[in-house]
C-alpha cells in the first residue's frame, strides 16, 4: 500500500466517524453491514443522510458532489422537481393496485417511440428485464444457449452470473481466444453455466467460434454496447456491426443491455449513438428517476409469445403507479434533448479537464467517456476487454477515490469497475470543483505510480 493512500485513509476515518459507527451497528444484523454486496468496501462505506440536486451529505454533515448517483441510476440528480411533483400527486391516489392503468400505455408509447422496439413490458430492476429477455429469446428461437462476454454484468440471475467477477485466479478461465465459462459465485447450477457460451469483448473471432461450435444452438448474444463493468470499455470500430451480422447469419437475436446506456448515452440510447439496431433492449436505472422501474422491448412477433401465453411474464410490482409516474416525468421532462445538450457540455468539460491534468502530472492513464458516463482509466493504453482491465493497480485507484472523497467529490461509485455519471442537475461550478480536487491529488498519484513501477522493474 502507498504511504499516500495510508494518509488518505486516515483522513477518511477522521472525517466520517458516524459512518463507521453506523456500519458497526449494521454488521450485527445485515451481512457485510450493507443491503447489496456492491455497497461494501474497506474500511467501511459512507452512510448517506440526504441528497439534493447533484450533491449529498453523509451522517457527519460532509457534503459531496455526487457522481455515484446510485451506480448511475439517478441521472436526474436527487429530488428532481419534475419527478418529485409527479410522484407526490400519485401518493394520494393509490400506490399499488395490481390492475391496469393508463400510465402503462403512456410510458410504453414513450419507450417505443424513442427506441427501436415495437412493444414493451415492464419490471422493477435490470436483473428482471435481462432475465426475461434471455428467456424470451430462447423461446423465440427454440434454442437454449446464449453468448455473453467475459466480465460483462447483466444482473443476478443464473444466466447472468457466468464469467462475471469474481473470477478464479490464473488460467482457470481459459485462453483469451477461448474463454471458459465459470460461475460468478456459489449456487449457480452447472446446467446454467453450460448454456452460457463466453466470448471476448471486441473480438469477433471468439463470437464466430461459439456459433461454429454450437450450430443452431445459440438463441442470442447479450451485451452492454459499452462494457461498463470494467470502468468504461468502448466497442472498437465494426464490433457492434459485426455482432449484428453474425446474429442475422446464424438466426440469433441481438440483445442490448441498456440498463446503463439507455438513458445515459443519449436521447435514444446506443442504437442512435452507434447506429446499430438490436432485436431486444433492456432498460432500467435512470429511466425511473430514483424509483424502481425497468422495461424490455422487442418486435411484435417476439412479444406475441407472451400474448399467446407461451412465455410467462408477471410481477406484483410491475407498473407500480408511483414508479410509472416517475418514469413518465423522466421521459417527458428530464431526458430531453435540451438536457442532453447540457450534460454533453459538462461531460466535455470534465473529460477535457481530466486529460489536461493527466498530461501535466505525467500520470500513465487515460480518460474514457461517452454520454454522461466517464472514468479515469489507470492504464498506459486503452483497454479493449476484461483481461486488459484486470491489470489495474487497485491501491492506486483507491488512492484516487479516497483522495477525491476527502476533497468533497465522490468521483464514481466505489470499485474500480465503475464510472462517473453526470446528472442534469450538475453545474459548471460542480465540474470546476471536481477538476480542482483531481488536480490537487494528481501529482501524488503520478509519484506513487512511478515509484511502484520502479520497484517492480527493480524486482
Amino acid at each position: 500500500m502507498y504511504p499516500a493512500l495510508d494518509k488518505e485513509l486516515e483522513t477518511f476515518e477522521r472525517r466520517t466517524p458516524k459512518s463507521a459507527e453506523a456500519h458497526k451497528k449494521n454488521l450485527k444484523r445485515i451481512p457485510l453491514g450493507v443491503a447489496s454486496n456492491y455497497r461494501a468496501y474497506d474500511p467501511y462505506p459512507i452512510f448517506v443522510q440526504e441528497g439534493k440536486g447533484g450533491k449529498f451529505r453523509d451522517l457527519d454533515g460532509n457534503e459531496y458532489i455526487d457522481h455515484n448517483l446510485c451506480f448511475g441510476a439517478v441521472m436526474a440528480g436527487h429530488c428532481h422537481p419534475a419527478v418529485m411533483s409527479a410522484v407526490e400527486k400519485r401518493l394520494s391516489t393509490g400506490t399499488m393496485f395490481g390492475m391496469p392503468h393508463n400510465m402503462e400505455w403512456e410510458l410504453a408509447e414513450e419507450i417505443c417511440t424513442r427506441f427501436p422496439v415495437e412493444m414493451c413490458r415492464f419490471g422493477n430492476s435490470g436483473t428482471e428485464v435481462t432475465m426475461h429477455c434471455v428467456r424470451l429469446a430462447r423461446a423465440a428461437t427454440g434454442r437454449d444457449k446464449i453468448i455473453k462476454f467475459e466480465g460483462g454484468y447483466h444482473g443476478l440471475h443464473d444466466a447472468a452470473l457466468v464469467s462475471v467477477k469474481p473470477h478464479p485466479p490464473g488460467d482457470d478461465f481459459g485462453d483469451i481466444k477461448n474463454p471458459k465459462a465459470v460461475s460468478g459465485g456459489m449456487g449457480v447450477p452447472k446446467a446454467s453455466i453450460a448454456n452460457v457460451q463466453i466470448a471476448t469483448f471486441n473480438d469477433l473471432e471468439t463470437v464466430e467460434r461459439r456459433f461454429r461450435e454450437n450450430p443452431d444452438e445459440i438463441a442470442a448474444i447479450i451485451l452492454e454496447p459499452i462494457m461498463m463493468n470494467v470502468g468504461l470499455c468502448l466497442p472498437q470500430k465494426g464490433f457492434l456491426e459485426g455482432l449484428r451480422e453474425l446474429c442475422d447469419k446464424n438466426g440469433a437475436l441481438l440483445i442490448f443491455d441498456e440498463v446503463k446506456t439507455g438513458a445515459k448515452l443519449g436521447w435514444a440510447g446506443a442504437s442512435e449513438y452507434f447506429g446499430v439496431t438490436p432485436d431486444m433492449i433492456c432498460l432500467a436505472k435512470s429511466i425511473g428517476g430514483g424509483f424502481p422501474l425497468a422495461a424490455f422491448g422487442t418486435h411484435k412477433r417476439v412479444m406475441q409469445l407472451i400474448s399467446d401465453h407461451k412465455v410467462f411474464h408477471g410481477g406484483t410490482y410491475n407498473t407500480n403507479p408511483v414508479s410509472m409516474a416517475a418514469g413518465l416525468a423522466m421521459f417527458r421532462e428530464v431526458l430531453t434533448r435540451a438536457n442532453y445538450a447540457h450534460t454533453d457540455k459538462l461531460s466535455a468539460k470534465l473529460t477535457e479537464g481530466y486529460r489536461k491534468i493527466v498530461a501535466k502530472s505525467g500520470l500513465q492513464a487515460y480518460v474514457a467517456s461517452a454520454g454522461v458516463n466517464g472514468a479515469l482509466m489507470l492504464y498506459p493504453a486503452e483497454i479493449k476487454n476484461y483481461r486488459d482491465w484486470l491489470a489495474i493497480d487497485v491501491d492506486l485507484w483507491r488512492h484516487y477515490w479516497f483522495g477525491m472523497v476527502n476533497r468533497g467529490v465522490m468521483p464514481q461509485p466505489y470499485w474500480w469497475d465503475e464510472q462517473w455519471t453526470i446528472s442534469v442537475q450538475h453545474t459548471e461550478a460542480d465540474i470546476d470543483q471536481h477538476l480542482a480536487a483531481f488536480a490537487d491529488i494528481a501529482d501524488s498519484l503520478a509519484t506513487a505510480q512511478h515509484e511502484r513501477m520502479g520497484a517492480v522493474a527493480a524486482h
